[in-house]
């Protein structure tokens, strides 16, 4: 038992550590993103609870049609593919961003969003 919450606390260090470059990425998503308790809806739907969430299901939100039937739920590799390039994950989408070619970078912002329940409040 001592060995299993050794193991799960190390976890839940090594997901804070790994989120750091991430939450510094997350400065180029914020003007249109937000995350955390009291995220709201803003130019893009706010980021809470994202990992198993259906693409273009955030509550309150206006999508665009291609997002409304994009057909996947969002998980580290879905996250990656948009991110690399959103236009061609998602063709007809309205965001504005190029998109992120560096993949430690991509990964770091995906730990950073991971911390996040659907209600905003940390993991």
């Amino acid at each position: 038992m001592v060995v299993a919450a050794a193991l799960l606390a190390g976890a839940g260090v090594a997901v804070a550590q790994d989120s750091a470059p991430g939450k510094v990425s997350f400065a180029k998503c914020q003007a249109c993103h937000a995350v955390g308790q009291g995220a709201k809806n803003k130019l893009g739907p706010e980021l809470n609870g994202l990992a198993g969430r259906k693409a273009g299901a955030a509550a309150g939100y206006q999508y665009s049609s291609a997002f409304k039937n994009a057909g996947f739920t969002w998980d580290q590799s879905s996250f990656a593919a948009f991110m690399q390039n959103p236009r061609t994950k998602v063709p007809g989408n309205k965001m504005a961003f190029a998109g992120m070619k560096d993949q430690a970078e991509i990964a770091g912002l995906w730990a950073y969003l991971l911390q996040f329940n659907a209600d905003g409040s940390p993991e």
